[in-house]
């Protein structure tokens, strides 16, 4: 049957790539770029498969002698990129496929066009190998086959999803989550923005928790607080600390020694003798902020009498004046809530375990859990989202090996607080986080999957620890060329597809996936919230209500 498929034989062989010469016109006809091709190999039992990346048909001029007319050779020529090899097994063994290439085909080798019946069983086994795939859609090029990842390799090398506006990202989010969710004992948090993933809450083993908003209390339910206490001292200081200001590095010094002062007294008064022994300022141990602003006042306005009977101001008088007044006004900014709200029940010792139990907790229902950042303040979400992520590193990292249990993390709009150019402190911090995450997060069980309709805003560092991309269609060059430059060089001009893709349709490649495929992404069962709104036919309807009082209302109260 292959016979019928020949389409040419080896005419050049280079490193990664081959050329195909082609007798028969009818058969240049039928092949298209990136078609997938069976090279016999000079190693018995194997196949060099190789996709095709160019087709060429040139004339070349052959003068007999000086004076005729030259005849003009019609050339047929195909471009492949070799990817990988095709070992047959003998008997009931399944064949594999492998992205190594054992040898080079030999000139004059045959090259079979895999179609048909042959296509769709080269597919399957590539989308087979794992025990318990994660099926994401159909091959374009073969729909009769599903095309199925390495969930294990999707997560522990990091992934990165991204396409523009209206694209089919989010559907391609929603479908990878659906059927984690499926999974028994799925960890997984993904970071909100808009609250688009908000119907995804009736998924199985789902739970939806809110970032708290100006009127939110800590006993409210699925609401989450991240109290100051929990901010490492560097975080602390970017946020309330002024660098151009000339007694930065007094307030810096102050800030510091009464934080080490409170969480002290707070483990004397628990008598957590242990803890007491060892604790640093970066150990999340409850302090009142309030506490640290009278010390702070105290210090200000400090007089030494020592020396005299008028005094003289102390040696920080004076010299915290802006920084109290920094503190004072982050304190009474409703929009910070969730980070400097004081009730008592923030203050327990006991509190940070529920917190992380909300994040990493897989059982009750509890598997994936979607975090609304919607009413968190954008100049400070850097800073809020490297929180979640380091506080999530920090205790995986120091969970007991056997108890450890794997957690993704989903970073949507990741363009917004993993950013290419950083902007300021805030940021910085922020950034941090997520980099040790994706450098280190393997070792201990923790993922990224980078998602964004920018990636040429995205982190590059962080971009390039990611060995997975599934990317849809982008028309903006600048994030065309940042994915051509992630993907591996030897797929050519595999990536020049990405303006021209359907919506839904992506190009996958990485090391969850075997061959670099395109692909129809599957349809949701429950589709995210954000479909794109369709403006002509809105404007046709004939409507007479209007939300402006209470989308006014709901500005003023800073909630909806």
């Amino acid at each position: 049957m292959e016979t019928d498929f020949l389409i040419g034989k080896v005419q050049s062989v280079d490193t990664g790539n081959v050329s195909i010469e082609v007798d028969k016109e009818e058969f240049l006809n039928n092949v298209q770029i990136n078609q997938i091709v069976q090279i016999r190999s000079t190693k018995t039992g194997e196949k060099i498969i190789g996709l095709i990346s160019k087709i060429i048909r040139k004339g070349i001029a052959d003068k007999i002698d000086e004076n005729s007319e030259p005849d003009f050779i019609i050339e047929n020529l195909i471009k492949v990129n070799l990817v990988g090899t095709l070992i047959e097994k003998i008997g009931s063994e399944k064949n594999i496929f492998k992205r190594t290439l054992n040898t080079v085909p030999s000139i004059n080798a045959d090259c079979f066009l895999l179609q048909g019946n042959d296509l769709s069983t080269f597919m399957n086994i590539i989308s087979s190998n794992s025990e318990n795939p994660l099926k994401i859609g159909k091959y374009t090029i073969a729909e009769e086959s599903d095309a199925n990842l390495d969930g294990n390799k999707f997560f522990q090398r990091h992934a990165v999803i991204v396409g523009g506006t209206g694209s089919g990202k989010s559907w391609t989010v929603a479908n990878v989550l659906e059927k984690a969710t499926k999974l028994k004992s799925i960890n997984s948090v993904i970071f909100d923005l808009h609250g688009e993933y908000k119907p995804l809450a009736k998924l199985e083993n789902t739970t939806l928790l809110k970032i708290a908003g100006p009127s939110d209390k800590p006993t409210d339910e699925n609401v989450m607080f991240l109290p100051y206490w929990l901010l490492s001292y560097e975080e602390i200081e970017s946020m309330l600390l002024d660098r151009s200001d000339s007694n930065a590095p007094n307030q810096s010094r102050a800030l510091f020694d009464l934080i080490i002062k409170y969480k002290k007294e707070k483990l004397e008064e628990e008598d957590q003798q242990d803890v007491l022994n060892n604790f640093t300022v970066e150990s999340p141990i409850p302090y009142k902020i309030s506490d640290v602003l009278t010390s702070l006042q105290e210090l200000d306005t400090e007089r030494d009498y020592s020396s005299s009977k008028a005094g003289r101001d102390g040696p920080l008088a004076k010299k915290l004046t802006r920084f109290i007044q920094r503190l004072k006004s982050k304190q009474a900014d409703k929009r910070l809530n969730f980070i400097f709200n004081s009730e008592d029940e923030l203050l327990q010792y006991d509190w940070f375990i529920s917190l992380i139990k909300n994040l990493l907790d897989f059982g009750n229902n509890k598997g994936l859990k979607i975090i609304d950042f919607s009413e968190v303040p954008s100049d400070i979400l850097p800073l809020i989202t490297g929180l979640i992520g380091r506080l999530i590193f920090s205790i995986q990292q120091w969970m007991e090996i056997e108890k450890r249990h794997p957690i993704a993390i989903f970073c949507d709009e990741a363009h917004l607080y993993i950013p290419a150019n950083l902007k300021g402190g805030i940021e910085e911090k922020g950034l941090q986080s997520f980099e040790r995450i994706a450098k280190e997060g393997r070792k201990y069980g923790v993922s990224l999957v980078v998602i964004s309709q920018r990636p040429s805003d995205v982190n590059k560092t962080i971009l390039s620890q990611c060995g997975n991309f599934v990317a849809m269609r982008l028309t903006n060059p600048d994030d065309q060329n940042v994915i051509k430059k992630l993907f591996p060089d030897n797929l050519g001009g595999f990536s020049d597809m990405l303006p021209i893709l359907d919506v839904g349709e992506a190009l996958i490649v990485g090391d969850a996936c075997l061959l670099p495929s395109r692909v129809i992404i599957d349809k949701p069962v429950i589709q995210p919230d954000s479909a794109t709104v369709n403006f002509w036919d809105e404007w046709s309807k004939n409507k007479t209500e209007s939300g402006i009082e209470q989308a006014i209302e709901s500005l003023r109260k800073q909630q909806k």
